[in-house]
């Protein structure tokens, strides 16, 4: 593989291992305080985060960071599935990495936070059913791929415009659907913190509910596009 081809894969790894990396720690750091976490503050640093990797690595990859856009995209034919392979591999290897360094730093602290993994919560989420929490994970996901095509498949696409949008539909998701869920809507942020607790409630729809929206997003928004507004690029940001 020539090294031009490996530069988007390792993109890819370091956008999502940042994701999760930053996300797990701060619910480590404040896993043991009185104040705990608002659904506020942790929509907020979703939404800087992801903007923050969108402008960082968006040139260079798209910036998916999230096996569920990936398959997105690659369902509306925006990636080959060769390169789409790759992106999920690199993803699920970055949100492993990230999860477990994050594990190393706070040994014990996070523990009681199971290191961010996320879980079904009974007392937001209505009676704890997995299915309700199936479809917050897909709405979820759904949103976060709606704002990516809205910003990202036009021809006057702007790389700013679509950082906001795309970081701010993530942070809103979460502050809405993440006590219900931990609002994962990203199988790769869900595996890391899952692999370094050694817990798996549900994990079935952390997996199939972000993709499911995902790709309903990305079918719907180009139904709706036309084929003559269409833009050529392949590089979607998310």
């Amino acid at each position: 593989m020539k090294q031009s081809e490996l530069k988007p894969y390792v993109a890819e790894f370091v956008g999502t291992f940042f994701l999760v990396a930053f996300i797990c720690g701060l619910i480590d750091v404040w896993a043991t305080n009185d104040k705990g976490l608002s659904a506020s503050d942790l929509g907020f640093l979703h939404g800087f985060l992801l903007m923050a990797i969108v402008f960082g690595v968006g040139r260079i990859s798209g910036a998916h960071v999230n096996p569920a856009v990936t398959i997105a995209m690659w369902s509306i034919k925006k990636i080959s599935p060769r390169d789409a392979g790759g992106y999920i591999v690199a993803q699920l290897l970055g949100g492993v990495a990230g999860a477990f360094l994050m594990k190393g730093f706070f040994t014990g602290r996070g523990d009681v936070v199971n290191y961010g993994a996320a879980h079904v919560s009974a007392a937001y989420l209505h009676g704890g059913s997995p299915w309700l929490a199936l479809i917050a994970e897909a709405l979820g996901a759904f949103v976060l791929v709606w704002a990516i095509m809205a910003t990202t498949v036009t021809k006057d696409a702007s790389p700013t415009n679509a950082a906001l949008a795309i970081g701010l539909s993530l942070g809103v998701a979460v502050m809405v659907l993440g006590p219900a869920t931990g609002g994962s809507f990203n199988p790769a942020r869900w595996l890391g913190p899952a692999l370094a607790s050694g817990t798996f409630p549900d994990f079935w729809l952390y997996i199939v509910g972000p993709i499911a929206g995902a790709v309903l997003a990305a079918s719907a928004y180009q139904w709706l596009l036309g084929a003559g507004d269409e833009s050529e690029s392949t590089s979607i940001a998310g």
